[in-house]
């Protein structure tokens, strides 16, 4: 199950259950994907695809819903069946 957390400018925010406990969130556009970590602070952890402009934006938008999806985050692990 990957729960979406938020589309917008064509760029879905998710994240893969039963992942990594770290926070973070994956954006998908087509066939491009970048992880940004969003503790302790924002920072991309990878990128495949994305050109530096869509970074820039992607970057805003993550910095923009930060404590969103830190918040969503922590509400959907909470949820996780296998722990």
């Amino acid at each position: 199950m990957s729960p979406k957390f938020r589309q917008e400018e064509g760029f879905t925010f998710k994240i893969y259950s039963n992942e990594e406990e770290r926070k973070h969130i994956h954006v998908v556009k087509a066939e491009c994907e970048a992880k940004f970590w969003l503790e302790p602070e924002i920072e991309l952890a990878y990128n495949y695809g994305f050109s530096s402009k869509e970074l820039k934006k992607i970057t805003e938008l993550v910095e923009k819903y930060g404590d969103n999806f830190k918040q969503q985050f922590a509400a959907h692990i909470g949820k996780r069946v296998n722990d």
